[in-house]
């Protein structure tokens, strides 16, 4: 690759294009977050002035439920001092800086964020243009990396400070290039490895790696005159041992506690969430989650060695619970589990941080099962994302299945909202039990085109108990959380309702596909089917009304906007949400 080669998806038509889209998504998810105010100036025509009053930017709207902002791209205009400015996303950021409440610190990290942001944007756009009715009939992870928009409320949520050009060309999944993971030998006087029941660490890598791969590690190690017995071996993305591993941890590696030990023979590609890895070699195998020391979505991405020594336990206690629940078991729920992880201690930066620095979060990995070894004759798999992808003709992945699955919108959908939504309710409701069901989190397992479950994914450091008083073993003693009763709802509510079924809804809407009163009313059905179904829990239902007239509005892009290093106390995760106002609860009533 040449110099130019690297900024060749930089052009000027593309990053115009880039800065349409995103100023599109700043306005209306900064709108839904009452950040800014846009002033009506006639029928579905508004108008958001700058901090100083002398910017402004006009375009077209529809104001759908959930105070949910679908705006025409193509109707954003800028003007300033009488005449039409080009758009800027940059620009608009920096109008915005004190209606956005971006501190001095904060600011010039956010408009890295949005470059980043923008500069993927440019290099999505040099993709050949694949339609949705296309990719909704392609294979998993042609869908993974075909996602063009990211995490749907972050405004700059493909940020990963820490890629350099070439890095992002090597890893980012939607340039979709195989990588071969880097294995280093970690001295097992500081790494620990765990795994769930049945799981046992020789044969389990042999499994994973094959006999000859082992073999030729192990030549590595005595070598050097190194006893293999003495290590555990350790999935590395190439990035943290190229930028971070080889200076932060040099003196591991000069003390032999960590030995590199060469790249692995399969090929991997990653996942929407970065720094996990589905094995493109051997897709049944493994996925692995590797520790990766870049700034995404206001958080640092490592990976806990201390989280990852309970990891497996959880998993098995989450899917026990799964298999001997049968309401749970009816909506054909699975999860896939992170079956064994590994960790690094490095004690002298363990000695001097608290358990939540990233300094703790730089070496460690885990194993996840593929969802591909499941998949019965006719189904296939998507990741939950794709159904609110919206490709370059407006047209949605959730339309394209509707379509290709012959049934109504409504019974497409009633499908989808028992394999999805009815095991949310019922393990909040019977358990206490709340998950991040965000569309990266689960993968749905489709059939010509209609959703036969869910399998939901990201388990251990996802998953929290909010029941005080709930009997958890020992090892899963780490998921009970102390939240308020008056936020507790806000599991759905936010997670799923607002940050989710918003823009389904109003895509589905907008396509003329299904209107949003026969949207919700489903979503309404399904919450009643599910609690006449467990007349038991009638008292839970009376406190925590899924019916109630409204909610708190929480917002994610404040959270980014006060800390982009780290948005939420991981130590009270409740006290760092950002309530403004409320939100009419679109089942109300229904």
């Amino acid at each position: 690759m040449t110099l130019s080669d690297a900024v060749a998806h930089l052009s000027p038509r593309r990053w115009a294009r880039a800065n349409r889209l995103l100023l599109r998504k700043a306005l209306a998810e900064f709108s839904h977050e009452r950040l800014i105010t846009p002033e009506s100036t006639g029928e579905d025509t508004y108008e958001v002035r700058s901090d100083d009053g002398l910017t402004r930017y006009r375009f077209t709207a529809t104001v759908r439920g959930l105070e949910h902002w679908q705006i025409d791209p193509e109707s954003i205009t800028r003007h300033r001092d009488g005449s039409e400015l080009p758009l800027a996303a940059l620009a608009f950021i920096i109008e915005m800086q004190k209606s956005l409440g971006l501190g001095e610190e904060v600011l010039p990290v956010y408009l890295e964020e949005i470059s980043s942001t923008l500069a993927g944007t440019c290099y999505k756009l040099t993709k050949p243009e694949v339609t949705s009715a296309e990719l909704a009939g392609s294979g998993f992870q042609d869908i993974e990396t075909g996602m063009t928009e990211g995490h749907p409320c972050f405004v700059a949520n493909n940020g990963r400070l820490g890629f350099g050009v070439h890095e992002y060309l090597s890893y980012a999944p939607e340039t979709a290039n195989p990588v071969r993971l880097v294995w280093l030998a970690a001295h097992r006087s500081r790494a620990a490895f765990t795994a769930g029941v049945g799981v046992e660490y020789e044969s389990f890598l042999r499994e994973e790696l094959g006999a000859g791969t082992l073999e030729r590690f192990d030549r590595v190690l005595r070598e050097q005159d190194l006893d293999p017995g003495d290590y555990l071996l350790i999935p590395v993305h190439p990035w943290q041992w190229w930028n971070k591993l080889t200076v932060t941890f040099a003196a591991e590696v000069a003390r032999r506690h960590l030995v590199c030990l060469g790249e692995g023979d399969d090929e991997y590609v990653a996942q929407q969430s970065i720094r996990t890895f589905f094995n493109r070699s051997a897709p049944g195998k493994h996925y692995v989650k590797t520790a990766l020391s870049v700034i995404n979505m206001g958080f640092m991405r490592g990976l806990s060695a201390a989280y990852m020594e309970a990891t497996p336990a959880i998993n098995d206690w989450l899917a026990q619970l799964i298999e001997n629940d049968p309401v749970l078991r009816s909506t054909g729920l699975s999860i896939i589990r992170e079956r064994a992880a590994v960790g690094y201690r490095h004690l002298e930066y363990e000695a001097a941080t608290d358990r939540y620095s990233p300094y703790r979060k730089m070496l460690a990995a885990l194993w996840r099962e593929s969802p591909v070894a499941s998949l019965r004759d006719g189904e296939s798999l998507a990741t939950m994302a794709a159904l609110v992808h919206v490709d370059h003709e407006g047209a949605s992945i959730a339309a394209a299945l509707i379509e290709r699955s012959g049934l109504t919108p409504v019974e497409w959908l009633r499908r989808y909202l028992r394999a999805y939504l009815t095991p949310l309710l019922h393990s909040f409701y019977a358990y206490d039990l709340v998950y991040m069901p965000h569309g990266e989190n689960v993968i749905l397992v489709l059939k010509d085109g209609a959703v036969e479950r869910a399998v939901y994914k990201d388990i251990a450091e996802e998953i929290a108990v909010m029941d005080p008083d709930a009997v958890l073993p020992p090892t899963v003693e780490r998921l009970r959380v102390d939240v308020p009763e008056d936020t507790k709802l806000l599991s759905i509510f936010t997670d799923v309702f607002d940050c989710f079924f918003r823009f389904l809804a109003a895509n589905l809407a907008g396509e003329g596909v299904l209107d949003e009163a026969d949207f919700w009313r489903t979503v309404a059905d399904c919450v009643r089917e599910y609690q006449a179904s467990t007349p038991e829990l009638a008292d839970k239902f009376r406190q925590y009304d899924m019916f109630a007239p409204e909610f708190a509005l929480s917002c994610l892009n404040r959270l980014q906007l006060r800390d982009n290093k780290q948005m939420v106390d991981l130590s009270d995760p409740a006290g760092a949400l950002q309530l403004v106002g409320t939100l009419k609860n679109p089942i109300a009533g229904l």
